[in-house]
This record gives C-alpha cells, sequence and structure tokens, in this order.
C-alpha cells in the first residue's frame, strides 16, 4: 500500500469517529437546549399559577387559547410524598382546539395549600416534533459532516502531495539509480531538514557506492590478469614436458593429471571471477536477443561433443523468448543449462529443449531428483562429474537474479526439469 493511501485511510478513520462523536454531542446539545428553554416557560407559568392559586385569586381558564395549558389537582399526602416536588417529561396529549394529539412537554409539581392539603399542578404546552426535528438536524448534520470530511481530505492530500515531493523525488532517484551511471545528485538545500538529511545520506551512499563499484572493478581486472598469466604460463610449461620423448608412461600420466587440475583451475578462476561481475553489474553490453536463435547456435556442437552418450535432443520452438540482456551472459545463463543437461542425461537418454514468449525449459531424463535447497549453491555438486567446478548452476542462477527471472528446478517423471520465466 502506498504511503498517501495509508495516511488517507488512517486519517479517515480517526476523522469518523471524531466527527461521528461531535455530530451526536451536536445533536444532544440541540435537544438539551430545546428543552431547558421550553421547561423555563413551563416553570414561569406553573409559578404564577401556584401563586395565585396561593393567594385566592381567579385561576385562569385551564384552556384559554394560549400554548400553555393546565390541570389542578387535590391529592393525599401520600401521592404527594411518593412524587417528586417537580418533574418534566415529553408525551402526546390531546390538543381540544386542534381536536389531535401533538408533542408535548409536561411539567408536574406539587405544592401545599395553607389549609395543608396537597394539590398537583400539570402544566403543558406543546412542542415541536421531535422526529421532525431528528430528521432536520440529522440532514444538516449528514450534509455538512460529510462536507467537512471531503475538505479535510482535500486539504490533506494537497498539504500530502506537496510536502511530499522531496520523498517522490528521492524514490524517482533511487528507482533510476544505477552504479556506475554517474547519477546526477540531489538537492541538499531543502527546508524540511529531514528531507535534506535523507538526501544527503543518499548522496553519501551513493559516493560511497561508486568509489567501492570502481575498487572492485580495478581488483576483478588485476586479478583475472594476474591469475591467468601465470596459470597460462603453467600449462604451456607443462605441455612442453609432455612432449619430452624421455618420459616415461607413468611421468607423463602424472602431468597429464596435473594439466588436467591447472585448466580446471583456470575454468574455476573464470566463474568466480564471471560470477563477481554480474553481482557487481559490470557487464552492460545489452541488447535485445532471442534466446532459442542463441543457443541452436551451440546444440550442434554440444551434440557433437556428447555423440559417445546417443542422446535425443527435442527442440520445441512456440515462439521466440526475447530478452534484453547482456550477450555473453545470454550464452553463459544458454550453455551452462546446456551442458548441465548432456552431462548429467541418462546413457541413451532424451533432452528436450521448449521455447514461448515468455518462457524457456529444459529437460533431461534423470535416475533421481536434485536437492532443492542445494542445487543453485556454489561448489554444489551431486556427483562426481569430471571437469566439474560447481560453479555452472549458481552462475544460471546469479545471471537470472540479475535480470530479474524466475528460474526453477523440478524432478517430474523422470525428468529434470529446469524452466526459466521472464
Amino acid at each position: 500500500m502506498k504511503l498517501f493511501y495509508l495516511v488517507m485511510w488512517r486519517m479517515s478513520t480517526i476523522l469518523v469517529v471524531i466527527l461521528t462523536c461531535w455530530a451526536v454531542l451536536f445533536y444532544l446539545a440541540i435537544m438539551e437546549e430545546v428543552n431547558d428553554e421550553v421547561d423555563d416557560s413551563l416553570s414561569d407559568y406553573a409559578e404564577s399559577l401556584i401563586i395565585r392559586s396561593l393567594s385566592g385569586e381567579q385561576m385562569p381558564d385551564t384552556s384559554n387559547g394560549s400554548n400553555n395549558q393546565y390541570f389542578l389537582y387535590e391529592v393525599t399526602p401520600e401521592y404527594a410524598a411518593s412524587y417528586p416536588n417537580i418533574s418534566y417529561r415529553d408525551e402526546m396529549v390531546y390538543i381540544t382546539e386542534k381536536g389531535e394529539t401533538e408533542p408535548a412537554r409536561i411539567l408536574m409539581t406539587i405544592f401545599q395549600k395553607e389549609d395543608g392539603g396537597y394539590m398537583e399542578l400539570v402544566v403543558y404546552t406543546p412542542t415541536i416534533e421531535k422526529f421532525d426535528l431528528q430528521r432536520a438536524v440529522l440532514g444538516w448534520i449528514v450534509f455538512l459532516y460529510v462536507l467537512l470530511f471531503l475538505m479535510i481530505l482535500a486539504v490533506n492530500a494537497w498539504v500530502f502531495h506537496r510536502n511530499m515531493r522531496p520523498l517522490y523525488t528521492l524514490l524517482k532517484w533511487l528507482e533510476d539509480y544505477r552504479l556506475g551511471t554517474k547519477e546526477k545528485p540531489l538537492d541538499e538545500s531543502l527546508r524540511i531538514v529531514e528531507f535534506r538529511k535523507l538526501n544527503e545520506a543518499a548522496n553519501m551512499f551513493s559516493e560511497r557506492s561508486e568509489k567501492l563499484y570502481e575498487q572492485q572493478k580495478l581488483f576483478i581486472g588485476n586479478a583475472s590478469h594476474e591469475m591467468q598469466t601465470p596459470l597460462a604460463i603453467c600449462r604451456n610449461r607443462l605441455e612442453m614436458l609432455m612432449e619430452d620423448e624421455t618420459l616415461t608412461e607413468k611421468q607423463l600420466s602424472e602431468l597429464m593429471k596435473t594439466h588436467r587440475t591447472l585448466e580446471n583451475l583456470t575454468r574455476l578462476n573464470k566463474s568466480l571471477l564471471l560470477l563477481c561481475k554480474i553481482e557487481n553489474r559490470q557487464l552492460t553490453d545489452v541488447k535485445s536477443l532471442c534466446l532459442n536463435e542463441l543457443l541452436l547456435q551451440y546444440l550442434d556442437d554440444y551434440k557433437e561433443v556428447y555423440a559417445y552418450r546417443h542422446v535425443q535432443v527435442e527442440v520445441h520452438v512456440e515462439e521466440c523468448f526475447r530478452l534484453e540482456m547482456s550477450e555473453s551472459l545470454a550464452t553463459v545463463l544458454l550453455t551452462n543449462l546446456l551442458k548441465n543437461a548432456f552431462v548429467h542425461v541418462t546413457e541413451g537418454g532424451v533432452i528436450s529443449l521448449s521455447f514461448t514468449a515468455s518462457s524457456f525449459r529444459i529437460s533431461n531424463t534423470g535416475d533421481a531428483s536434485l536437492d532443492k535447497n542445494r542445487i543453485f549453491e556454489r561448489f554444489y555438486k551431486e556427483g562426481k562429474a569430471e571437469g566439474s567446478t560447481g560453479l555452472g548452476l549458481a552462475l544460471v542462477d546469479s545471471i537470472c537474479k540479475a535480470y530479474h527471472l524466475t528460474l526453477s528446478y523440478t524432478f517430474e517423471d523422470g525428468q529434470h526439469i529446469f524452466s526459466i520465466v521472464s
């Protein structure tokens, strides 16, 4: 989830809770204020009636055409003692003048006359229809709620994007950054301290990485030259010794073993150097390649070399499997998989090559499944294949990772299957 959506989601959740509480409290406050005003009016009217009653003045008609109406009852002391002095409630009452029931606010109070008797005074006044009020208030609250909610989100979205521009610039810079390309440094004169420090850290990291990259590239180049030269000299001297006619058969055999060991060491050195170059992205000759056409260039050579094994090769091409990658690495990728299949296929077995627009699959008949968890490890060998460095499939795995290809191994129906999917 993007940071913007996460921030907006959390802010929306908080706003919903806050605004909902505000709406409820707002409604309750309005209803409380309405009731207070009506209660004050009823209390004043009841007080004037009690004063008239106690002073012996003539009482007004119970229904005098005004909004306020009253009833006066004589009650027992027991009844008076069991009820509070004054109470308020909402109730539907019948209005004689209108001939219908309407909502009313009712005040009920009990007072004592001069002769010691008790009177109950009930005063009521028609009030607003609370359902209509609820509906009206709710409508306005929802309207204001949605309007305020959207305005807050819009303002926050604008503020977020406005203030997060340096972060998006940094992310784009990091996505496009490639070692050895000398990217333009990030702006370090930003007003926001945190973003300025982020840019400074990114620039420092870039400079450090570039220095290490150049040092590694120089080391790999020097190591390749310094190690290959003495190895080549040793091989040449051994070849010269092997041409000596005075050598015994045993001496010649030992020299040949030493020569093979040096050849394996040379291949191992080249493979390790190539692995370093792949992991450090030092091979940049990228072009559009059709992998099936590239593999077919080497297939006949491998058939000829391993002809003594009587292997049947099947090729199935649906479409060109095209990738943007280094041609030298593509060659290493395909030839290592091809050699692995020819070396480990059973005698007289079958090797199958399949290409689609987005995948390459190579399979060979075999006896048992390999260890899926270790097959792509460096120097892992299943069996004792002569001349193997144990780096072939590790190279394949590194190349696939460098170009974001999915490499997998399965064993089905007596077939070792390696698949590459773009």
